[in-house]
């Protein structure tokens, strides 16, 4: 929740100035690390980060894409190996996902075409919002 609000002044003060101090982005870092192992829930704290830097819509998007793929291939091993949540079972659900996955992709890139650079910042944060309140609430 604390994230949310620090994004929405970071939108209202409309500064073009982006963090620069090496703190703001090793507590980012820290938080997306240790909320990512917790839960899945680094989306937040990188939002935060790639709207301080004011990033373009495509380069937040492309950004995102890598982090969360060397974030998931470094936590794989410790879903097979430590945790073993990742079974026969798992794969098979995550199988019969597929199909909507693809779909998601493909409705997914005709939206963001559609989504003016600075609209999807706000569309970012309502989304971060919602997140964190359905978090919060759960």
């Amino acid at each position: 929740m604390l994230t949310v609000i620090i994004i929405v002044i970071i939108e209202f003060v409309k500064s073009e100035n982006v963090p620069t101090h090496p703190l703001f982005a090793a507590s980012t870092g820290i938080m997306a690390g240790v909320t990512t192992m917790l839960g899945n829930l680094a989306g937040a704290f990188s939002s935060l980060y790639f709207l301080a830097m004011r990033m373009p819509k495509n380069h937040f998007i492309g950004t995102s894409a890598w982090l969360f793929l060397v974030i998931n291939l470094f936590k794989l091993p410790f879903q097979v190996f430590y945790w073993k949540n990742i079974t026969i079972n798992s794969l098979k659900t995550d199988l019969l996902l597929l199909p909507a996955l693809a779909l998601g992709f493909f409705i997914g890139i005709k939206i963001v075409n559609r989504i003016k650079d600075d609209h999807y910042r706000k569309v970012v944060i309502v989304l971060t919002l919602i997140g964190a309140v359905a978090i919060f609430l759960k």
